[in-house]
C-alpha cells in the first residue's frame, strides 16, 4: 500500500531528531518538538489548485523545511507521514 497526493499535495517523511554530545554518545530525539524537516516520499501531479496554475518544485528525495503546523499527519503499515500542500514547505536543503 502506498499514498498518491492528489493535486499540490506532497507525502514527507520526518527525518529523525538526534543530538550527539561531545564525547560522541547519541542521544534519540525523545521528549523534544519534531523537528520541520523530512525527506519527500511522494509528489502529486500540481495542475489547476484553487483556479492558479500550481508546478510543483519538489521532487521525490528531496528533504526539506515545512511549515510548523503544516499538513495531516496519517500512519500507514507503522510508518507515519506528513501531507502538506507544496506551498507549506519553506525551503529545499541542498547539500
Amino acid at each position: 500500500m502506498k499514498l498518491v497526493p492528489l493535486g499540490d499535495r506532497v507525502v514527507l517523511k520526518q527525518l529523525v531528531a538526534e543530538e550527539t554530545t561531545k564525547s560522541g554518545i547519541v542521544l534519540p530525539g525523545q521528549g523534544k518538538e519534531k523537528p520541520q524537516q523530512a525527506e519527500v516520499i511522494a509528489v502529486g501531479p500540481g495542475g489547476v489548485v484553487d483556479g492558479k496554475e500550481v508546478k510543483m518544485e519538489v521532487k521525490v528525495g528531496d528533504q526539506v523545511i515545512y511549515s510548523k503546523y503544516a499538513g495531516t499527519e496519517v500512519k500507514l503499515e507503522e510508518e507515519e507521514y506528513i501531507v502538506v500542500r507544496q506551498n507549506d514547505i519553506v525551503a529545499i536543503i541542498e547539500a
